[in-house]
């Protein structure tokens, strides 16, 4: 047996998962950070109310309140510049990351952040949301509590001695929990986890989410209370000709989707040509809230109140028409003005508006359509499909509305996934250098076999040369390999000999006669069985960095096979040639039986 350190059995046993005891940990810190989330966002609730209180009606109140009741006033051209410049202040001397919408800031904080959150993030993202969503701004609070409840999460896990996905696991889990809490939706808040931020499914990071999800929904009758947030009452029976109607509307809300992104990054664009600094912009988009509340009370704040009408079909087709026009144009506008805001309570609304006036021209009721459209344009745009299908049903509680909302979620998806490269979220992450990629497939590296890849019979080197002799082999034309493996007179893996070994014996003097096997046999040697997993090969040539590794026989110790880095990148080619090469077997059989005939 070859003298060496890195022995194949000493790594984990193989098995469909890889999640081991330390998950209980993890489940256990996840009933703190779901709490934690759950009261933050019932606080972020309060701020806003409060906020919206003292700058619309003067008074002291955390009581939810409508825009309805606010009538045109040159109020509206005051409130909405000072929240803006409060938010460029806060965000220039407190913290940058309160700008946005929430979720992209989560996002970097997982990729190249480790999962850390600093901890004036989680006081000053719900207080500046609070201040501009108070104060006007056309946003929800699912964004600014996501942002909220994955820092509590991950200032948690920083207390502890934590790896970098277990912390990316605690700060999904507060994330989860924030937005369950607001909606509760505990299911839908764990699809978004797995569609937006996980970047993985895994049991690992899976299952304390959903421990954070259920404590929020348990704590969320004590703090915000009980049952679906919009419950709807009609019943309706879905034909065939329904579920076409539900295809029209997806689509078109994919189509608004599309537009509604490009206005929103070319509006961005415009910001950053302004020739002043960045932190003035929130009181420009402060300003044109108060030019369109001037319009529409009802298109500032977070909107509820407008969601609620949509779905019982107490507005007129001509005041959501209004709306959700100037809606669209504050909301992008703000959004671009780099403020502090969700983007999902304004999705709802634009995309439950276009379903309504759509509805208009359906057949049954118009509050299924104004549902359709608000899903459709939730997973369309957010490119979170499964998320905006239990959002809906969750939200309202109408599972029988599944497949319908299932049709018109899907469509939404297709077009936007086929009309832009990046979603709303994704594409100011690229903006900023990063490329992020959210389709998740099996890694081939852990279902291909060694034997599979590796170069069979190899060439190797007899443990019985000499080193004058190596170094001339070396030396002349006849090498072909920057190492070889060394062998015994039965082929049994003595050692490697590289080309560096090589350069250093050349150097030294007094080697007359020494042959290999005297230089290597007691040297670590990195080999691998034919019959594992090439995962676990390749995890071992990184940590050890081997280009070359011999493979040898479990039983017979003789050396059969090297995997090379090479070999890995073939490896790579390979499963890219699954999606790209296409072939009609049956259309080549039938050609090759007709040949035979003739």
């Amino acid at each position: 047996m070859p003298h060496n350190d890195h022995s194949p059995r000493a790594t984990p046993e193989l098995g469909d998962f890889s999640t081991d005891y330390r998950v209980l940990v993890l489940v256990a810190m996840a009933f703190v950070v779901g709490t934690g989330s759950a009261f933050a966002a019932w606080l972020l609730l309060k701020l806003i109310a409060l906020a919206t209180n003292l700058a619309w009606f003067h008074r002291f109140s955390v009581e939810h309140v409508s825009y309805a009741e606010l009538k045109p006033s040159f109020l509206m051209l005051i409130v909405p510049v000072l929240g803006g410049l409060i938010i460029g202040v806060i965000a220039r001397y407190g913290s940058e990351k309160i700008r946005g919408h929430g979720i992209p800031e989560a996002i970097e904080a997982i990729l190249i952040g480790s999962s850390r959150m600093q901890p004036k993030v989680a006081i000053l993202k719900p207080l500046s949301s609070a201040i501009a969503i108070g104060t006007g701004g056309p946003f929800g609070a699912e964004g600014p509590i996501i942002m909220t409840g994955g820092a509590i999460g991950s200032l948690f896990a920083q207390c502890f001695h934590l790896s970098a996905a277990e912390r990316k696991t605690m700060l999904v889990a507060g994330a989860a929990g924030g937005m369950t809490a607001v909606f509760g939706t505990p299911i839908a808040a764990v699809l978004l986890a797995v569609e937006l931020l996980l970047f993985e499914w895994k049991p690992r990071s899976l299952i304390p989410v959903m421990v954070a999800a259920v404590v929020a929904v348990a704590w969320r009758p004590l703090l915000l209370g009980a049952g679906p947030l919009f419950p709807l009452l009609f019943n309706y029976d879905i034909s065939p000709g329904v579920l076409l109607l539900c295809a029209v509307v997806g689509l078109s809300m994919g189509l608004l989707s599309g537009l509604l992104t490009a206005l929103l990054y070319a509006a961005e664009d415009m910001f950053l040509k302004l020739p002043i600094h960045w932190m003035w912009w929130p009181a420009i988009g402060g300003l044109a809230i108060g030019l369109g509340g001037l319009v529409e009370p009802r298109a500032m704040g977070v909107g509820y109140d407008v969601i609620h009408d949509l779905l019982v079909n107490s507005i007129t087709a001509q005041a959501v028409l209004v709306l959700v026009i100037v809606k669209c144009i504050i909301w992008i506008v703000a959004l671009a003005s780099g403020t502090s805001g969700g983007v999902l309570a304004p999705l709802l609304i634009i995309g439950g508006a276009a379903g309504f006036l759509e509805g208009q021209y359906f057949t049954g009721p118009v509050e299924l359509w104004s549902l359709l459209g608000m899903a459709a344009m939730m997973g369309g745009t957010m490119r979170s499909p499964l998320t905006g299908i239990i959002f809906a049903v969750e939200l309202t509680g109408k599972i029988e509305l599944l497949v319908p909302v299932l049709v018109a979620t899907g469509c939404s998806y297709a077009v936007t996934v086929l009309l832009l490269k990046r979603s709303i979220l994704t594409e100011k992450i690229a903006r900023r250098g990063q490329h992020l990629t959210r389709e998740y497939s099996v890694d081939p590296y852990e279902w291909l076999r060694v034997s599979e890849v590796m170069v069979a019979s190899p060439q190797t080197l007899p443990s019985t040369m000499s080193i004058d002799a190596a170094i001339n082999l070396f030396k002349s034309n006849e090498r072909s390999h920057k190492s070889y493996p060394l062998v015994d007179h039965s082929h049994g893996l003595v050692g490697m000999v590289s080309r560096a070994d090589i350069l250093r014996w050349s150097t030294e003097t007094g080697r007359s006669g020494e042959t290999l096997f005297e230089r290597v046999s007691d040297n670590a040697v990195l080999f691998g069985y034919p019959d594992e997993v090439l995962a676990r090969l390749a995890d071992r040539m990184v940590a050890n960095d081997a280009g070359r590794v011999p493979i040898i026989d479990r039983q017979t110790r003789k050396v059969i096979g090297l995997v090379a880095r090479k070999d890995l990148l073939k490896t790579r080619l390979s499963s890219q040639s699954a999606e790209k090469d296409r072939a009609a077997y049956f259309r080549k059989n039938k050609t090759k039986n007709r040949g035979t005939e003739n």
